[in-house]
């Protein structure tokens, strides 16, 4: 895999990478006296402006030599993998176009900007403004300074940017649903318009050189959606082969051709995760099989770059550090990640709940915002086979007072069944944490202080149900109305928030605080512990994978450096969990193996 190329499921030969120096200017009327380096934020060391004082517009501009010249015909799009949070573009003095949205890809075809010129001048305008709390801007602070659980600032543009030259009749969008029962894919393709009569569409998927399935449909409109027979995965045995899991994260290789008369005229690659997921009798399903998730929640900030990763290879490096400390999951929270992040989730085996960054004031243009940004985020993320829960909200931000507000819940509500309408194949969450409306996992946060209360408090179905009466964690309702209970498992999708104990006048923020490795080593087990001899629970996320800010609460430092032994936390965490009696069974088998060796 290409650790650059900032679109992996949608793949060409050819790209210009514009990521590098611009001149950057801060305001509508100041000059362009410094330089920036993109796609770092200008909060950021990395970016070599290091200002974190609040800036409401800032602007960048690049002159670009093409390096090669566009083909009689073909298009060339400015492609942004996301600007916080208004962006204008202009290329040439010629005004392109805009996008809202800070967290979320958009392309702009600059075709009719470049006759004439044989030098380019891109001019970009990115509005931020602090206090705008109907923005979503996730973990970001609306405060000068970074305060309780919220962190510096990233404006403008943070991931990268890149021209691309297409021809006319080009594949705009793709899309992959797998259906495991059928042992098939479906297909959606988007083409830049309708083609002549007589165009084709071919899809040809295969796996280590081995062509599964190769089907051509007549180009008839603009989009495209037809299933594609996999023979092999209809035979139980070869399908267990071609499955996608964290232990086994099997994808298939995709090669989409758009066809005209006997002329390729474009070819895009991709791959395809074939996988299921689901819920059912308290349980959450992957390919069917009851699988305990043990997730760790995911700020992905870092130090020197803020919400922009450092480089390619540290997107890499996230996810192999969750692997190596034993999780098969993480929340990314708050935040929509670079899809190469994804793609290392899927190629690595990693399962991933996709979580909307959270707005903070309540309205009907916060609810408009929040909404057209969400149906991007599952448009970009839903062919991840990674990707296995939808989340879009988090405990109650920006729905303070769902438990007196209809209109509030009918917000949460809303996003729910939208989610659902847009992807029926992933479990939705409606508000994670407590105060679900509609949902199909039963999501709470419970920063018990000891494993004892957490023992105590899920102990068995009475005690459950006791919790989602009238003893809820954190003092907050868990479920809101009367909402229909139909097997939805129950997930600690917060626990834990350990910190070591900082020096004495130091900021920190944490849950509880503990003095040394070996105390921090015990009570992470005790946590676990209870978690995985609980029969009710389904799975747990703990907070948090690194220190971020102030925030110190990490099983890493903010450099990426373990605090505990990694191979003692995925010892504890390898054990099997109660609620899941298959883990057991496995288990045994593997060390069966292991002492016949």
């Amino acid at each position: 895999m290409n650790e650059d190329y900032p679109r992996p499921l949608l793949r060409r030969a050819h790209w210009q990478d514009l990521c590098g120096q611009w001149d950057f200017a801060t305001g509508d009327d100041s000059p362009y006296l410094r330089s920036i380096q993109v796609p770092y934020p200008p909060e950021s060391k990395l970016s070599g402006i290091d200002d974190q004082s609040p800036q409401s517009v800032v602007r960048y501009r690049r002159t670009v030599n093409l390096d090669r010249e566009p083909l009689p015909g073909e298009r060339v799009l400015l492609h942004f993998g996301a600007v916080d949070y208004r962006a204008d573009v202009w290329v040439n003095d010629v005004h392109i176009g805009a996008h809202e949205g800070g967290h979320t890809p958009f392309t702009l075809d600059i075709t009719s900007a470049l006759a004439g010129h044989d030098e380019h001048v891109i001019v970009v305008r990115a509005e931020d403004p602090l206090d705008d709390g109907t923005q979503p801007r996730g973990k970001q602070d609306w405060r000068e300074h970074p305060h309780g659980v919220w962190y510096h600032r990233t404006t403008g543009i943070w991931q990268p940017v890149w021209l691309e030259s297409v021809p006319a009749l080009h594949v705009r969008r793709l899309q992959w649903t797998p259906d495991v029962v059928r042992g098939s894919v479906t297909a959606e393709v988007e083409l830049s318009h309708a083609p002549a009569d007589g165009a084709r569409v071919r899809v040809v998927l295969s796996h280590e050189g081995r062509v599964l399935a190769d089907q051509t449909a007549l180009a008839q409109g603009q989009r495209h959606r037809w299933d594609v027979a996999i023979e092999a995965a209809r035979h139980q045995l070869d399908q267990r082969l071609l499955l996608w899991s964290p232990d086994q994260p099997t994808l298939l290789d995709a090669r989409v051709e758009v066809i005209e008369g006997d002329r390729v005229v474009d070819s895009v690659t991709s791959y395809v995760g074939l996988r299921s997921v689901g819920v059912r009798d308290g349980r959450f399903l992957l390919n069917g099989q009851p699988t305990f998730l043990r997730l760790v929640l995911a700020q992905n900030y870092w130090a020197e770059s803020r919400l922009a990763a450092p480089s390619p290879a540290a997107l890499r490096r996230e996810v192999e550090l969750i692997k190596e400390l034993g999780f098969n999951g993480v929340r990314v929270h708050q935040k929509v990640e670079d899809p190469r992040f994804l793609a290392w989730c899927d190629r690595l085996g990693l399962v991933v709940w996709d979580e909307m960054p959270s707005a903070y004031e309540y309205s009907s243009r916060m609810v408009e915002r929040l909404t057209r940004e969400w149906l991007e985020v599952v448009e970009r993320d839903r062919s991840h086979p990674c990707v296995v829960t939808w989340v879009p909200f988090n405990e109650s931000w920006g729905v303070w007072h769902a438990t007196e507000s209809a209109q509030q819940r009918h917000a949460t509500t809303a996003l729910y069944h939208l989610t659902h309408a847009l992807d029926g194949t992933r479990p939705v969450i409606s508000n994670d944490g407590w105060e679900h409306t509609e949902s199909d996992i039963w999501g709470l946060h419970d920063y018990a202080p000891t494993a004892e209360s957490l023992r105590a408090r899920y102990a068995d179905r009475e005690a459950v149900e006791r919790v989602f009466g009238n003893r809820p964690p954190a003092r907050r309702t868990a479920l809101l109305g009367d909402p229909v209970r139909r097997g939805q498992p129950l997930m600690l999708s917060e626990i834990g928030g350990l910190s070591l104990r900082p020096p004495e006048g130091e900021e920190w923020h944490g849950y509880a605080a503990v003095e040394s490795v070996a105390e921090f080593t015990k009570l992470f087990q005790d946590m676990v512990d209870a978690m995985l001899d609980s029969p009710e629970i389904a799975g747990f996320c703990w907070t948090q994978l690194t220190d971020t800010d102030q925030e110190t609460n990490g099983l890493l430092t903010a450099d990426r450096e373990p605090k505990l032994p990694i191979d003692v936390v995925r010892a504890i965490l390898a054990r099997p969990a109660r609620s899941t009696p298959a883990e057991a069974i496995d288990a045994a088998r593997r060390e069966a193996r292991r002492t016949t060796r």
